[in-house]
């Protein structure tokens, strides 16, 4: 089961650089929340509460319960601006969740058996990642933390391909709808 990621939020009235200037000074984050043929709302985030749910993969890829003025609502993280040499967030960007709407979501590949791989363990061979995430489309509650690619059974020489993946149930890869030649490799075997 995936953790529920909460985040608090306030209204933002002042707008501008600034603004949002002297709100980095007293541990905020500018937000903007959009999406969902709503009007964008202009937010404030915690900045140490946004920090903290940064450090675990997961967060940028799922569901997060916005409170804000008592009501709660399902967002995603869509874009993240950091200080380029501090370590500081300056700004964020959410989207408002439709359950039935498709989502089109980053989520983070998971090699596993490498070590007790054929191509590893028999062959001398040595594995490497050449995507570490992929693009996937869902309904929200089908969203999945991230992807298991099995690399127990992979000879030395091998490819494997987006095609190779075994996807949760309803979650498809936009990627492959393109056609053949959009069948993009995602670990190697040398």
């Amino acid at each position: 089961m995936a953790k529920q990621y909460v985040l608090s939020a306030a209204l933002r009235e002042q707008q501008g650089k600034g603004a949002s200037r002297r709100l980095r000074r007293t541990n905020g984050v500018p937000a903007i929340l959009y999406g969902a043929g709503r009007d964008p709302v202009a937010l404030t985030l915690k900045h140490n509460e946004l920090q903290r749910n940064l450090q675990e993969e997961a967060f940028y890829s799922q569901l997060i319960t916005l409170e804000l003025n008592g009501t709660r609502e399902r967002v995603i993280l869509r874009d993240l601006q950091r200080h380029p040499s501090r370590p500081f967030i300056m700004h964020a960007d959410l989207q408002r969740v439709k359950e039935d709407e498709l989502l089109h979501v980053h989520v983070p590949l998971h090699f596993i058996n490498e070590a007790n791989s054929v191509a590893v363990k028999t062959q001398g061979g040595s594995i490497d990642h050449v995507m570490s995430d992929v693009l996937v489309a869902c309904l929200p509650r089908d969203l999945p933390e991230y992807i298991e690619v099995d690399m127990g059974h992979v000879e030395k020489g091998q490819i494997v391909h987006l095609s190779d993946i075994k996807l949760p149930a309803g979650v498809s890869l936009p990627e492959l709808a393109l056609g053949e030649d959009h069948n993009q490799a995602i670990a190697t075997v040398h």
